[in-house]
């Protein structure tokens, strides 16, 4: 089983290609949250995986709440992996999701970072599509030798790019980032063509439509900024910068090639 948490589908696209290689169903994280769906039978041989996207040098807080509160059935030690995906560096993310997993009773044995274009427009602008291009085809190289070393079950071995003040990043920026997490900001220009996406692909579903148009209806979100960036109209904003901005949504979610 291989449990995934993606926003604009970076994380996605990894989960199903090493889901796809190993011969692994697949579960968002999200949906299983909302479902209550925290319990899981591993049969002989089944690997347990992760893949989530970096939030500010950090697992996103509902993937580390998730795995905490995992009940896992299984005989003998099950092989747990973990991959996060991030737009540059990792800083302490795996250590951060080992400690987590460690909480519930879980041994990491391996950890992976993939570096694939960075979506968080309410920081920054998106990258220029040559660089997120490169990004993609150096991101499938990465995720072929991740899937090799899985299938032989490599243990205590972790490739994880942490990146230049990595520590520091995680400690001090996250937490300043996470108390940012709130939803005032966001709001819908006359744009909105009423579609309901963003309420249907919204992770933490705080996002209702009321008399045809998007109503954050909770004070925090996971900020994966899905509803931002997969709005077919640009409607969606957050803050005063976001207007003159681009988006950014991975290839499998652009092709459909997704179970959501």
């Amino acid at each position: 089983m291989i449990y995934y948490f993606s926003g604009t589908g970076n994380s996605y696209a990894a989960a199903k290609k090493l889901a796809d290689g190993l011969g692994e169903d697949l579960m968002d994280i999200a949906l299983a949250v909302r479902e209550g769906n925290y319990t899981h039978t591993l049969e002989a041989g089944e690997r347990l995986g992760f893949v989530f996207p970096v939030y500010a040098w950090a697992p996103p807080k509902v993937v580390t709440d998730f795995v905490k509160n995992l009940e896992l059935y299984y005989s003998g030690d099950p092989y747990i992996f973990a991959v996060c995906t991030c737009g540059s560096s990792a800083g302490k993310t795996m250590d951060i999701f080992e400690d987590a997993l460690e909480e519930n009773g879980l041994v990491l044995d391996s950890g992976f970072s993939v570096v694939m274009p960075d979506n968080c427009v309410i920081l920054f602008d998106t990258e220029k599509e040559e660089l997120s291009a490169e990004k993609l085809s150096k991101a499938e190289k990465t995720l072929d030798n991740i899937l090799r070393a899985i299938k032989l079950n490599w243990s205590d071995f972790f490739r994880v790019k942490r990146g230049k003040f990595g520590s520091f990043l995680s400690t001090a920026v996250n937490p300043a980032f996470c108390k940012g997490m709130k939803t005032k900001p966001f709001y819908v220009t006359n744009d909105c063509i009423s579609c309901g996406q963003c309420e249907r692909i919204c992770s933490s579903g705080c996002i209702s439509m009321t008399v045809g148009k998007p109503v954050w209806t909770e004070d925090r979100c996971d900020l994966c900024l899905a509803c931002i960036n997969r709005c077919p109209a640009k409607a969606i904003q957050y803050g005063k910068k976001t207007a003159s901005r681009g988006r950014y949504v991975h290839p499998i979610y652009q092709t459909g090639e997704t179970e959501q």
